[in-house]
């Protein structure tokens, strides 16, 4: 890992075994980007590598210069308006109204480790060596604005992690209208476009698209990230697979709205821009103001998809979430939301948890309806008191009758809303964000609460507060139930309302920041309606997320399997729920249903009490199972090996470290008849290990398991005869493979 600044030829050069990226000082004394990809030997005139050609129609920045034009050279910051016609990075509206300005190089420095972004998440390193920062300061000599570019290159893998600090330094106020946090110019257009789009309840299906001339975007208005768009992209060459290939993942970390755009001009060259969504945003810069955006990380790798999603699970895993629960196994919990719902008394309960701990669950979990007027979605949020006809005791009393049961309690809370059914509501209606004289919208009558406010934060801040104080409470889930409409607050004057969507998710990492410094044996959920805020950002306080409120298995395929291409499996909330599901109404079977939660943190909601004796025992071994392999499944080096969304089967593993023990999943959706004789090939092994296969006890060496395939063929290879092998739709096995011993050369 090295930075180097070439003096003569103006050239920054980082890199180190995996990635190289070159940028200079233009002759404008702008920052011109030439190279990013597979690292290359560093020179002293890599400034060769800026192309430079007369275009016709081009507009020039110099006189008899018909060569030097904006409009054809890659950026590190292009703005608007001075000849570059691709969308820009920066735009800043002046006092006289011009939106003109000229970023030329000031100076850097090279620090070791990496620098905290204050009141936003980050990637973050333990000690100086596993990072180096390059820092260039851009200054905009009419307004006095200084651009404070970080470029922070991580020692191992091909990681890269961007933001921009905007500081005036001027004597007058601007509107910052746009601040995007990279911008990555590319020679050439060859790339398919990866997106995880959807919508509730089928968040993060993976979406792919030859790019072509023009803009091609993704992104959110919502004020949350969302379910219908995640964060994170992938440019991936046409032929790159999960095993070869070149790819650029590009991921945002930040909870709020944003904007992923890739700009194809008519010349193949690819503007790539990250940021906040500059659509409703404008921040006013006084004077001595600075403003911090949010930081994006690319991930390049020539190895395949697959390698370029466990880079980004090392690093989210290790170093971008925090805390007590970052390296520990996950408990298996119970959740009572769909077993009950509204309907619930303290005994009924306890009753659900002692069946639970009966089965060796760790963890018991009160979700929504305890606190309040709240017998239904009507009412009560805000309210964060316990109801005392359901809780007599309080939260403190439930959680220690779930304590004497020899398990954890866990409690739900949905702190950026209120109902206006609540004292909270009552006594400050002027705390929801809502615009005057206009319709309040609601969803799921609920509303929601200025977080762009302090005082606001600060009142439901000491509410949870007081409960995690004196009960003994190890688990919270973080809820978040609706867009933002009527983004307006009343709380700041006309001229800031731009900053209000921003200021809203600085006041929720704000309470995030305080709780969970404040209680830090706390394990954290995040969850927005399952999957609608299931991005870095909240990675950073939260280890977990609910990966989606659809909980159906064959529908889990597909989330999980997207999630994956971004997110550690540790980071996947993943539940064991009751047929028929009450999302999509389909039946699957129970060992099915378990065996895609054991790649996620694993637990149960439903009522244990319903099932048969029979299904008792096989939840109580999948249990067993899980507790002893939890760690490998949540920790281990996870390989995509069949796509749910290219056919009928899917299929999936983790390997451990020493590569001397593997979990594979593999599911089939539809049952056939008659059909092939079916194999596997697996990834990750040891080639030279030979291992035992749990479900046939057969011993094959890593090689043969890679390159010939596991053996997955069953009765439906044939005619499924009455009374023989059962075989169903939506069926599933785990293959456990332990290494038994090496291979000897002789």
């Amino acid at each position: 890992m090295k930075i180097v600044y070439h003096e003569n030829s103006k050239v920054f050069h980082l890199w180190n075994e995996c990635i190289s990226y070159v940028m200079m000082v233009l002759k404008n004394g702008q920052l011109g980007h030439l190279y990013y990809g597979k690292r290359i030997h560093d020179r002293e005139n890599l400034s060769d590598l800026l192309e430079l050609a007369a275009r016709p129609m081009s507009s020039c920045s110099f006189p008899e210069d018909k060569i030097f034009s904006l409009e054809h050279i890659k950026q590190e910051l292009p703005g608007f308006g001075t000849g570059d016609y691709r969308s820009p990075a920066v735009e800043i509206c002046q006092q006289n109204g011009s939106r003109i300005s000229d970023f030329q190089y000031q100076s850097h420095r090279i620090d070791g480790g990496k620098p905290e972004l204050a009141g936003l998440p980050a990637t973050y390193v333990e000690n100086q060596q596993e990072a180096s920062t390059l820092v260039i300061n851009l200054q905009d000599s009419v307004t006095g604005i200084r651009a404070e570019l970080f470029y922070t290159i991580f020692a191992e893998g091909g990681i890269l992690a961007k933001s921009i600090c905007y500081h005036n330094e001027g004597l007058q106020t601007v509107q910052l209208e746009r601040a995007m946090s990279l911008c990555l110019d590319l020679p050439d257009c060859d790339y398919e476009w990866v997106q995880l789009s959807g919508a509730w309840s089928r968040e993060r299906h993976v979406r792919t698209r030859k790019l072509t001339m023009g803009i091609q975007s993704i992104g959110s208005l919502r004020g949350h990230s969302s379910h219908q768009h995640n964060p994170f992209v992938v440019l991936k060459r046409p032929c790159a697979t999960e095993q070869q290939g070149e790819a650029i993942g590009v991921s945002f970390i930040y909870s709020g709205n944003f904007l992923m755009q890739a700009e194809v001009d008519a010349h193949d060259n690819t503007r790539v821009l990250v940021g906040i969504h500059p659509d409703a945003f404008s921040w006013r810069l006084e004077a001595g103001e600075s403003f911090q955006t949010p930081e994006a990380v690319m991930v390049y790798t020539d190895q395949g998809l697959n390698h370029m999603s466990q880079t980004f699970h090392r690093l989210y895993q290790k170093r971008l979430a925090r805390g007590k629960w970052r390296d520990q196994a996950r408990p298996i919990l119970i959740n009572n939301w769909e077993a009950t719902y509204f309907d619930f008394t303290e005994d009924k309960l306890i009753q659900i948890a002692r069946k639970a701990k009966e089965c060796g669950v760790e963890l018991f979990v009160l979700d929504d309806g305890w606190f309040g007027a709240r017998s239904s979605d009507h009412a009560g949020l805000g309210d964060w008191v316990a109801n005392s006809d359901r809780l007599p005791q309080g939260i403190a009393g439930i959680a220690q009758r779930v304590e004497d049961l020899g398990m954890k309690f866990g409690l739900w809370f949905e702190p950026e809303m209120v109902n206006e059914d609540s004292d909270l509501y009552r006594m400050h209606p002027d705390w929801i964000l809502s615009a005057p004289e206009r319709v309040k919208s609601h969803g799921r009558y609920q509303y929601v609460l200025d977080f762009s406010r302090k005082e606001v934060v600060d009142v439901i801040y000491e509410m949870m507060a007081k409960i995690l104080s004196e009960a003994k409470v190890s688990y919270i889930k973080w809820d978040m139930n609706r867009s933002i409409t009527e983004c307006f607050s009343f709380g700041l004057p006309p001229e800031r309302q731009g900053e209000v969507y921003h200021r809203y998710i600085l006041g929720v990492y704000d309470l995030y920041e305080r709780l969970t410094r404040e209680f830090p044996e706390i394990l954290f959920e995040s969850c927005a309606s399952g999957g609608g805020r299931f991005d870095p950002g909240m990675l950073y306080y939260a280890p977990q997320g609910w990966t989606s409120d659809d909980t159906d298995a064959a529908e889990r395929m597909k989330i999980q399997y997207g999630t994956s291409m971004c997110y550690p499996v540790s980071s996947m909330g993943s539940h064991v729920s009751m047929i028929p599901n009450h999302q999509v109404n389909r039946q699957t079977p129970l060992h099915t249903r378990a065996n895609v939660a054991y790649f996620g943190t694993f637990g149960y909601e439903l009522d244990l009490n319903r099932l048969t004796e029979e299904e008792i025992q096989e939840v109580k071994q999948q249990i067993v199972f899980m507790k002893e392999y939890r760690t490998l499944l949540q920790f281990g080096t996870f390989y995509r090996l069949k796509s749910p969304f290219e056919g009928n089967e899917m299929a999936w593993m983790v390997v451990s470290q020493d590569k001397r023990t593997a979990v594979v999943g593999w599911y089939r959706i539809m049952n056939v008849v008659n059909g092939c004789f079916t194999r596997l090939r697996l990834q990750g092994l040891e080639a030279d290990l030979c291992y035992r296969n749990s479900q046939s006890g057969s011993l094959c060496y890593g090689d043969e398991l890679m390159n010939l395939g596991l053996s997955t063929t069953d009765a439906t290879a044939g005619e499924v005869a009455a009374g023989g092998e059962s075989c169903t739709d939506y069926e599933s096995r785990i293959y456990l493979l332990e290494a038994q011993f090496e291979f000897s050369h002789f």
